[in-house]
């Protein structure tokens, strides 16, 4: 035979082989089970991996599980936190379902407890406290597969809540008629990237979201990264004012007592289980049990719950799970994670969990140089998958319940997005209620079209100063979405303001839009604002100081004017603005003296506040053309990617922004010349572990050239005159409005430090108020004030807060003074 032709016939037989008999020798097979405790009732996620291997899956909350095998024998692990590790032997394809019985564990105590010694568990922690660092930062680089499945439940709801009808919101979303059932039901797949202790890379490869199959699920791998190597674990953004303390940590000693409930052997491995009890109410600390490996002193596993005596908000409980398998090189990585949680607020009852299930671990992964920058990637069609892909892929099957909410909310979607339901849900949404208008404004919608055209209410409208007596403010605004991928609007905004004792009208236009990558914005009119450009005090704050007390503290002009901005957000993060502006300034003078009780006049002061008795103008009217630069910088460069945006995550580093301003004279008959360059260095809630938060801001500025400021162009600072004000962190508390104005060099710094709960938590009558204390220091330096101090101490509920404040240094009378500060934190 031709040599030729011999070749050939190898070569077709070669492909042969690998094409059919290959694929049929690594064919899996599906074998389906159930796990189940001695009594029959059903172990909910259980873990299920072949024995070596990081193979597996878990059961879902009624124990069913589904695991593809190839063909052969095999032995099954079955674990599951409490109960006694059994070993299954199975062979595929002959077998296809499994029903697995799971006992309880029961860990033998040793007679050595018996007796008034320091229980055993202690001498178990103090070894895995020592190990703590070492299996910490042991782990080599590796990658793994993460199914996450979130479900969350209305268990109880009122019929109606502060007017609004809950019944028919239930209806639209598809619960039962007792206002109960899912209400979040979501699934995902990612790939995570990790090299310990802290670089953590996730991209997402599937996606599926009950109700809405074009977005994407809030399930995140890095939200549920939970590691009790750490000291404190923060856990979920708001659950606590300050972290959790991990029960082997450093200093846990000082949190938690401990008692050995007994040991067991697994695997080859002697196992200790130790309750873990807080040693204080309302400290950041877990309850339950902890597993503990002899000898290696490595966590096995946690079953941990943090109640309403952990401090913890809106939540009652929220029980977490989690467990460890073996994989090479004597590394133990989670096999399984689960988050349990109900709660309620104001009638309202919520449950549910969110599982994870790891398998697939790489421990010699390629990693790209600079992928830990990317926090985060979602990429297009990831919410794309069919039926058959999850079928094929989820690793905790759907129970019957979530079956069916797939199944619904997909119909009730269907109708949703038709134009004659989202007419439909307008025509009820948009109905004008007089009383509703008054209060809170009016909102016309078109869902459809995606616009909105919303008013403000009248009663919040209204005003009272001693320039314009009372005045209308009255707003509305337009918002068209434009690019439903990146959320970018644009907005059509509007104002009318009259003073009823002045007579004078004013009124401005405003409108952003997108470009491409950056954001542009027009206006122009007229308006009456304060001489303060920082925005001091409210004008709320100063309608009730005018009419109650005849402290009108507010000073105000007249400007009318029309400019441009644009803003561009660079790679690296860092955002560039611009500006050009010109302005018409006028001075106005009181037309009031009114308040509500005449005895109240003799302390109304005109609007000049140099000049407090006479209404001699502050400055003549002028105009200016001003040009601003502007850069910012967070030092950051971890982002999230998604389809066609890229998003930034804030920084642990400071924010550091530079501006410049011009002033151009003769521009449009400009008056005003000068240029002022300023610089900032802010961070707020700077992490401090247990004992709190930090929040720093530092500002330098300097007027490189002065040749002519009006008033108006000064650079003035935060002050407060009122009982009530709107703290923000760079707010002096006992400085005046206009006095300490400065044309000069200048420096400010302000920080603040946040105890959350460190003390008061110690305080039985105060701890259920959750009540955190705050310390802060202000300090000013200008040519006219000289190093100007403030402390201040105070404690803070929700946004409300109560401050004694006292001054230092400066000149004599700035120094010495103190108030009590009532703060309205408005953000």
């Amino acid at each position: 035979m031709d040599c030729r032709i011999m070749l050939k016939i190898i070569a077709v037989t070669t492909i042969f082989t690998y094409c059919f008999i290959l694929p049929a020798h690594t064919q899996t097979y599906p074998l389906s089970g159930q796990v189940r405790d001695e009594h029959g009732q059903p172990v909910p996620f259980a873990s299920i991996y072949k024995a070596n291997t990081t193979t597996g899956t878990s059961a879902n909350s009624e124990g069913v599980f589904k695991l593809q095998l190839p063909s052969g024998e095999h032995t099954l692990l079955i674990r599951a936190v409490g109960y006694r590790q059994a070993a299954q032997q199975v062979t595929v394809p002959r077998d296809t379902h499994l029903t697995v019985a799971l006992h309880t564990e029961a860990y033998l105590l040793d007679e050595v407890v018996i007796g008034h010694g320091e229980d055993p568990a202690y001498a178990i922690i103090r070894q895995a406290i020592r190990n703590r660092k070492k299996h910490l930062n042991e782990a080599s680089p590796y990658t793994a597969k993460v199914y996450i499945k979130g479900v969350q439940r209305l268990l109880q709801a009122p019929k109606k809540f502060l007017g609004f009808d809950v019944d028919q919101v239930a209806r639209e979303m598809g619960l039962d008629s007792n206002r109960t059932g899912i209400v979040y039901l979501s699934e995902s797949e990612s790939r995570i990237t990790v090299q310990p202790p802290d670089k953590f890379h996730e991209e997402m490869i599937s996606s599926k979201f009950s109700g809405n199959n074009q977005a994407f699920s809030f399930n995140r791998a890095a939200d549920l990264k939970l590691n009790f190597y750490e000291n404190h674990q923060p856990i979920i953004e708001g659950l606590s004012a300050r972290p959790f303390v991990s029960p082997i940590a450093d200093n846990a000693l000082n949190y938690y007592r401990y008692r050995l409930s007994g040991t067991t052997e697994e695997n080859g491995l002697t196992i200790n289980k130790i309750q873990v009890i807080p040693r204080r109410k309302a400290e950041p600390l877990y309850a339950g049990d902890i597993y503990i490996i002899d000898g290696s002193w490595r966590i096995y596993g946690v079953n941990l719950q943090l109640t309403k005596e952990s401090s913890v908000n809106i939540l009652d409980t929220l029980s977490i799970r989690q467990e460890f398998i073996p994989l090479e090189n004597q590394q133990w990585q989670p096999s399984s994670i689960r988050f349990d949680f109900v709660g309620g607020l104001l009638g309202f009852r919520v449950g549910g969990y969110f599982a994870a299930v790891y398998s697939d671990y790489n421990l010699q992964p390629t990693i790209k140089k600079r992928l830990f920058n990317e926090a985060l990637r979602i990429t297009e069609g990831v919410n794309k998958r069919d039926a058959d892909y999850w079928a094929a892929h989820r690793p905790l099957l759907l129970t019957e319940e979530e079956e069916l909410d797939y199944v619904r909310k997909d119909s009730i979607q269907r109708r949703r997005e038709s134009k004659e339901y989202l007419d439909s849900v307008d025509r009820r949404a948009n109905r004008f209620k007089p009383m509703g208008f008054l209060a809170g404004g009016y909102t016309y919608r078109n869902r459809a079209e995606r616009w909105r055209l919303s008013f403000d209410g009248l009663a919040t409208s209204l005003l009272f100063n001693s320039v314009e007596g009372l005045a209308l403010h009255y707003g509305a605004q337009y918002v068209k979405q434009v690019d439903t991928v990146r959320n970018r609007n644009f907005t059509l905004y509007g104002n009318v303001r009259y003073g009823f004792a002045n007579q004078r009208f004013n009124g401005y236009l405003g409108t952003s839009f997108p470009w491409g990558k950056s954001t542009f914005g027009l206006y122009g009119g007229s308006t009456v604002q304060d001489l303060n450009n920082r925005g001091s005090l409210p004008p709320l704050f100063n309608t009730i100081s005018t009419t109650f007390f005849g402290r009108n503290y507010m000073k105000v002009y007249e400007r009318a004017f029309g400019g441009a901005s644009w803003q561009y957000t660079l790679p690296a993060n860092v955002k560039l603005s611009a500006s050009a502006i010109w302005e018409n300034r006028v001075w106005l003078p009181n037309s009031t003296d009114y308040t509500f009780w005449e005895h109240n006049k003799q302390y109304l002061t005109s609007n000049n506040p140099f000049v407090p008795a006479e209404d001699i103008p502050l400055f003549d009217e002028n105009q200016a053309f001003k040009v601003s630069l502007g850069v910012s910088y967070d030092f950051g460069t971890r982002y999230e990617t998604y389809p066609n945006r890229r998003v930034y995550l804030p920084s642990k580093w400071p924010t550091l922004s530079l501006n410049y301003t011009k002033a151009i004279p003769g521009v449009f008959g400009a008056d005003a010349a000068y240029d002022l360059l300023t610089a900032r260095l802010y961070k707020t809630q700077i992490a401090m572990g247990l004992y709190g938060q930090l929040s720093v801001d530092l500002i330098a500025g300097t007027f490189l050239s002065s040749k002519q400021l009006y008033y108006t162009d000064y650079r003035h600072f935060n002050g407060t005159r009122t009982l009530i004000s709107d703290q923000q962190l760079s707010t002096f508390l006992l400085l005046d409005y206009y006095q300490h104005s400065t044309t000069e060099n200048f420096a400010e710094a302000h920080g603040e430090y946040n105890l959350s709960t460190l003390l008061t938590s110690k305080v039985p009558l105060l701890r259920k108020l959750k009540l955190q204390e705050i310390i802060g220091l202000h300090y000013l330096n200008t040519k006219e004030v000289s190093h100007y101090g403030e402390a201040h101490v105070g404690l803070q509920w929700q946004n409300l807060r109560i401050i004694y404040a006292r001054s230092f240094g400066a000149r004599p009378g700035m120094r010495g003074k103190d108030a009590i500060r009532i703060g309205l934190r408005l953000f």
